[in-house]
């Protein structure tokens, strides 16, 4: 066994101790702090020992048994006569107990007090003894009710956390899985777009082909390369898009307005990658025309951990009726904004006027 391992496993025994110690101490430190010649029977030291271990033995027998078997499996009947049965046997037999071990004495009252005439009258002894074995009873059953509640309010509340500790676990599993599923999506389905895009160019044999094989190495590069973390610098992801805007320019004509700005200080934020890619995508898929004049506004800023982008294009009608649209590279990134900053993002998107706008807000605070 390591030895982390064994330190683990090590200090709960010593806490339990610990707890044990402090809670058979209480009572004597509580009511007796100053009297030194403190003293009592045998019979009634070997009564109290009996009870300790008793306590102990019922505590855990309630909290690796009786709560596991019966209380966590709604067997709420067993569990309670196990109680009772428990109390019953703690109650009655440790008085049996201790009189086999060490028979009681018999009752002497305090020097000086009234009742010494009457201390050898067996009548008053029988009556004293049965007041004391009452006094007793009760706060056994006290004792025994206070220890049993707080060890099954410690065990719920320990399976509970770790239960709940079981359901984060998974959620984390399911939200990572579900991750590597949604980037497994962004790849094919930014690749199929740029190829379609080179594959016209090298249809018609163009000059721009080759450069534009060129950029899209550079976009593979860095999708092989950085959407394999979480989080990469957002100077990284605006040169990412400054490529792919590069590479979309290669089949614009002079009938297609484009800007993009960028301001703030994008230095020192970080954010998940192939976050803002499916909106310009988006806005270069359904923004651009041949025939008629378009214009797409894209503009990043960020100010402190806020980041704001927007997107904005002239709706184009499509000029190729069969072509789907499937949306799902905006439905990819709604769910993985949804899913890597909850309660901490913005998205509006809206047609008005003939324009498609965009308008996303994120905090990449921690």
């Amino acid at each position: 066994m390591s030895p982390i391992r064994h330190k683990k496993k090590l200090v709960p025994v010593i806490a339990h101790v610990a707890a044990w110690v402090c809670f058979f101490a209480l009572p004597y430190l509580v009511f007796f702090p100053g009297l030194r010649d403190f003293s009592m029977s045998n019979h009634t030291l070997t009564f109290i020992i009996i009870c300790d271990v008793l306590l102990i033995g019922f505590y855990y027998l309630n909290t690796e048994v009786l709560i596991p078997k019966y209380l966590v499996n709604e067997k709420w009947m067993p569990y309670l006569l196990w109680i009772i049965a428990c109390l019953l046997f703690f109650v009655i037999v440790p008085r049996h107990i201790a009189t086999l071990i060490v028979p009681p004495e018999n009752f002497m009252p305090p020097p000086g007090s009234n009742t010494g005439r009457m201390a050898m009258d067996p009548e008053r002894q029988r009556i004293l003894r049965a007041r004391r074995r009452s006094s007793n009873n009760y706060f056994n059953t006290a004792i025994f009710l206070l220890v049993m509640t707080v060890g099954t309010c410690i065990t719920v509340v320990q399976r509970w956390l770790k239960t709940e500790q079981h359901r984060k676990d998974a959620e984390n599993e399911k939200l990572n899985t579900e991750l590597s599923f949604l980037k497994s999506q962004v790849n094919p389905h930014f690749f199929f777009n740029t190829l379609n895009n080179i594959y016209s160019l090298a249809i018609i044999r163009s000059e721009k082909t080759a450069p534009a094989v060129m950029k899209l190495s550079s976009i593979m590069r860095y999708i092989l390369t950085e959407t394999e973390r979480d989080r990469v610098p957002l100077s990284n992801e605006v040169d990412f898009i400054h490529n792919f805007i590069d590479l979309q320019q290669v089949r614009l004509t002079e009938k297609v307005k484009l800007d993009f700005s960028i301001t703030g200080n994008i230095g020192e934020l970080l954010i998940a990658p192939l976050i803002f890619i499916p909106f310009v995508e988006n806005a270069f898929k359904y923004g651009v025309s041949t025939k008629e004049a378009s214009s797409i506004h894209i503009q990043l800023e960020a100010k402190g951990h806020d980041i704001f982008f927007t997107a904005t294009n002239f709706i184009v009608q499509s000029e190729n009726t069969m072509m789907e649209n499937t949306g799902i590279g905006i439905n990819n990134v709604k769910r993985r904004l949804e899913l890597l900053y909850p309660g901490k993002h913005t998205l509006i998107t809206e047609e008005k006027g003939g324009y498609y706008y965009v308008n996303l807000h994120i905090n990449t605070a921690s």
